[in-house]
C-alpha cells in the first residue's frame, strides 16, 4: 500500500471515528447524567426518608404483626451471631427490657424483608414525600409570616463564616434557575452587539429597556442586554447599548445559552453557514479535506 493511500485511510478513520462519537458522546452524557441524578436522588432523598418511615411503622404502629415463635427465633439469631449481636442482646437484657426491644427489634427485621420484595414502588414514597415536603415549604415562605422568618434566617446564614462565602453565589445560581417571578431574569429577545469593543461581535440577551438618564444621554432608544459568559451562563456582564448598534438574531434563548455553554461549538441550526458560502478561508479549508476550519 502506498503511503498516499495509507494516509487516506488514517485520514479517512479519523473523519468517520469522530463523526462516530459525535453521535455517540451525547446520548452517552444523557444516560450517565441520568443515571447519576437518579443515584443522587435514590441515596441521599429517598432512603433516608424510607428509613424514617419504616422506622415510624415499627414504633408507632401495630405493623408488622409478629408470632412469639418469630420473636424467640430472632433472640436465637442474635446469640448465635456475631459480637455486636450478642453484645447488643446482652446490653437489653442489663437495661431490663429486653422483651420490649427484641419485639420491636424482630418487627424491624420482618419490616426490612417485607419491603425488599416490593423495593421498587416502595422506594418512591421517600421521593414523593420530600416533593411534598418542598411543596410545603414553598407554601410557607409564600405566607407572610413565612417570608419574615426566612429573611431573619438568611440574614443569620450571611453572618456565618464560610457560609456567607458560598451560600450568596449558589443562591443566585439557584434564583436564577428556579426564581420566583418577582427575581426571575426575563430574556425576550437574542441579539448581537460589537461588544468588548468594535469588532468583536458578542451575543447577548436582552432584558429590557435601560434607565431613562442613560437613555437621554445617548439621545436614542437603548436596550440593556445581559452579555453570559463561557462555560457558565450563570455570569456575566450587563451592558446597555444604542437599540441601532444591535442585530437581532433569529435563535431562541435556548439555543443562544447552548451557543456560550459550548463554546461556540453548538451553533443554531438557522446560524449554520451552508457549504460553500463561507468566507474564503473556509472555503479552502472545504476544498481540501472535506471539513470546515
Amino acid at each position: 500500500m502506498s503511503r498516499q493511500k495509507k494516509e487516506s485511510a488514517r485520514s479517512s478513520f479519523r473523519l468517520f471515528f469522530v463523526r462516530g462519537l459525535a453521535i455517540v458522546l451525547p446520548t452517552a452524557l444523557t444516560i450517565w447524567i441520568l443515571i447519576a441524578a437518579y443515584n443522587f436522588v435514590q441515596e441521599k432523598i429517598a432512603e433516608p426518608i424510607n428509613g424514617m418511615v419504616k422506622e415510624g411503622l415499627v414504633r408507632f404502629t401495630a405493623y408488622p404483626v409478629v408470632t412469639n415463635d418469630t420473636v424467640q427465633a430472632y433472640r436465637e439469631k442474635l446469640e448465635t451471631g456475631g459480637a455486636a449481636e450478642t453484645a447488643k442482646l446482652e446490653r437489653w437484657e442489663k437495661i431490663g427490657n429486653a422483651d420490649i426491644l427484641l419485639r420491636r427489634d424482630a418487627r424491624r427485621s420482618v419490616l426490612h424483608d417485607r419491603w425488599a420484595q416490593y423495593r421498587y414502588p416502595l422506594d418512591m414514597i421517600g421521593l414523593v414525600i420530600a416533593i411534598l415536603l418542598i411543596w410545603l415549604v414553598g407554601r410557607l415562605v409564600g405566607s407572610f409570616f413565612g417570608r419574615r422568618i426566612y429573611a431573619r434566617g438568611e440574614k443569620l446564614v450571611k453572618r456565618l463564616p464560610l457560609l456567607k462565602q458560598v451560600y450568596p453565589f449558589v443562591k443566585q445560581v439557584t434564583d436564577y434557575v428556579v426564581g420566583g417571578d418577582d427575581r426571575k431574569v426575563s430574556f425576550n429577545r437574542v441579539v448581537a452587539v460589537e461588544y468588548p469593543r468594535k469588532g468583536l461581535w458578542s451575543v447577548g440577551l436582552v432584558t429590557g429597556n435601560t434607565m431613562q438618564t442613560i437613555q437621554r444621554e445617548a439621545e436614542g432608544s437603548c436596550l440593556t442586554v445581559f452579555i453570559p459568559s463561557s462555560p457558565t451562563p450563570f455570569t456575566g456582564y450587563v451592558i446597555t447599548v444604542p437599540e441601532k448598534d444591535t442585530i437581532d438574531l433569529s435563535v431562541t434563548i435556548e439555543e443562544a445559552l447552548r451557543f456560550t455553554v459550548s463554546g461556540g461549538v453548538i451553533v443554531p441550526d438557522a446560524q449554520v453557514i451552508p457549504e460553500g458560502q463561507g468566507t474564503p478561508a473556509q472555503s479552502e479549508a472545504i476544498a481540501q479535506d472535506g471539513t470546515p476550519p
